[in-house]
């Protein structure tokens, strides 16, 4: 059996799909591992707490591949994990989502044959542009184990031409981590959160989060999606933990999002968990946020024109309203008139995909 995999992490984000894997390879016994960050991003908040709140250690080993442009990172990602697997050979590289670490790791370790495993395997949003949609396709053309989280990326795999026997159905480690994280926000004191104060005083409010390029780096778009969001908020005020790149567009713009919008720096993970988990909606262009939010039966209205998650919209409760200020608009007043779409939580998302995942690396590898 193999007996050391390779669990790869490159962000914050990453950290939150392994950690599930991690506990149950402990729970299993069989396997050894050791849990690799990259260093795609330096998060400050990444810290000893972080890693005690998802129940896992720190990693095994930290890289420091930094930033630079998309090209510069993932070479500087390859030329630092060939050296780790030349010098230690796992036995399995097990990588997740859809990031340059993703992408990089899985070139390396298929030059070196060692097996690949992709957690989020085949999901697809059709918009090349999109650089995620590039490490997405290209992870997928090389892996040998494909974990698939929705039926839209088992019949995209199965289209790409993909053997069957190599995808598996297992649900989403993200939900994993959601409802462990769920749990544990439950039974701790809240009080000194930034985010139960402002709940206490506003009672009814909505969630907001913009990152993705095409919503926040052009004037006119981050224009039309502000005039949408202070629309909303003359009926229901919004909270929005603002990213850095967006803040400072605001900023460089000119833009105002009026005095319904509350800005708030961003938020840890447990902290903003406790925030958007009792919100009336979720506005958001996060694809991780469209899952989390079905997961909890959350109202959530996507603003981007398309999505690689959609089983979200088919049976969760996700809306695609695309960028137009008026649909976007629309689709919040039907879900602050009790109108809108009632959704379920799509089969295998029950907070057991992690366990599946190791069951069947554990059989395949023995």
């Amino acid at each position: 059996m193999a007996d050391n995999l390779y669990l790869v992490a490159g962000a914050r984000p990453n950290f939150m799909k392994i950690a599930p894997i991690v506990r149950a390879l402990r729970e299993h016994g069989g396997m050894g591992f050791k849990i690799i960050h990259t260093g795609q991003h330096y998060d400050a908040e990444m810290n000893d707490v972080f890693f005690e709140e998802l129940g896992i250690p720190q990693p095994d080993v930290f890289m420091g591949a930094g930033g630079g442009t998309h090209a510069q990172q993932t070479a500087k990602i390859m030329l630092g994990f060939e050296e780790l697997c030349l010098s230690e050979r796992p036995g399995l590289v097990l990588v997740v989502g859809d990031v340059n670490s993703t992408l990089a790791c899985s070139i390396v370790a298929k030059k070196l044959n060692i097996p690949v495993a992709h957690v989020e395997a085949g999901l697809r949003s059709g918009d090349m542009s999109m650089p995620e949609e590039i490490n997405r396709m290209v992870t997928d053309s090389i892996s040998d184990f494909f974990f698939v989280t929705e039926p839209s990326g088992v019949d995209n795999l199965l289209r790409e031409g993909k053997a069957k026997g190599q995808i598996h159905y297992v649900g989403h480690v993200m939900v994993d981590n959601l409802l462990y994280q769920r749990d544990k926000l439950e039974a701790m004191d809240r009080g000194a959160f930034e985010s139960t104060a402002i709940k206490a005083r506003l009672g009814r409010y909505g969630v907001v989060t913009l990152h993705r390029p095409s919503n926040v780096d052009a004037q006119d778009a981050l224009e039309n999606i502000a005039g949408a969001l202070r629309e909303i908020s003359k009926q229901l005020p919004l909270i929005f933990p603002v990213h850095p790149r967006t803040r400072a567009n605001l900023d460089k713009f000119g833009v105002s999002l009026g005095e319904g919008v509350i800005l708030t720096r961003p938020l840890s993970y447990m902290e903003f968990l406790n925030l958007w988990k009792d919100a009336e909606l979720v506005l958001t262009d996060s694809g991780g946020l469209q899952e989390e939010t079905t997961a909890l039966g959350v109202p959530c209205i996507t603003i981007r024109e398309n999505t690689e998650r959609p089983v979200t919209v088919d049976e969760g409760t996700n809306v695609l309203a695309g960028t137009n200020p008026r649909r976007i608009i629309g689709e919040a007043g039907k879900i602050m008139r009790g109108e809108g779409k009632l959704g379920r939580r799509p089969h295998l998302w029950d907070g057991r995909a992690a366990q599946r995942i190791v069951a069947i690396l554990a059989d395949e590898l023995a």
